[in-house]
């Protein structure tokens, strides 16, 4: 501006002088639209990246919420299923005691041995703790032993709790 200034007021008096302030005008002219360019670019990269950003950060806010919604309904999963333990262990300490101590240390032993389930139903000839079918001798030996007679399976060694539809 202040050399603009200069060539305008005649200031400058050598033609060599005038030449090299105008081309110096045109140099820095082309500099300043060079750098007004490069700043436009700039601004629409900013606001680019901001909407970007905006995106991203509903995009975090619906993943947080998925998250916090998982979160309350393990936790209330987990209260549930405290419930039910303590409920199923109230109950299994009132039928422990009506089991002899034998046969519940017995039990306790398969259960331990067989990964949790020491007593499996039998359905159909079929044990419901290996998922084999008692052949017809093993079948013979359940259905001639007494009803209050402890029976196992020959495979699993679980114990065998029979019911109708044991298959006898």
């Amino acid at each position: 501006m202040r050399d603009q200034q200069r060539l305008d007021s005649g200031a400058v008096s050598s033609p060599k002088d005038l030449e090299n302030l105008q081309r110096e005008l045109v140099s820095l002219a082309k500099r300043q639209g060079d750098l007004e360019d490069v700043v436009l670019e700039v601004m629409e990269r900013r606001e680019s990246l901001q909407e970007r950003v905006a995106e991203l950060s509903g995009r975090v806010a619906s993943v947080q919420a998925k998250v916090d919604d998982a979160t309350a309904r393990r936790d209330a999963a987990f209260e549930q299923i405290d419930s039910e333990v303590a409920t199923v262990t109230k109950q299994r300490e009132v039928a422990s005691a009506t089991i002899p101590a034998d046969l519940l240390k017995l039990y306790e032993k398969l259960r331990v041995q067989s990964g949790g389930v020491g007593a499996a139903r039998l359905y159909q000839r079929r044990c419901e703790g290996c998922q084999l079918e008692l052949n017809i001798t093993e079948v013979n030996e359940v259905r001639a032993a007494a009803p209050d007679a402890v029976v196992r399976c020959e495979n699993c060694r679980r114990i065998l709790v029979r019911t109708s539809e044991s298959g006898l």
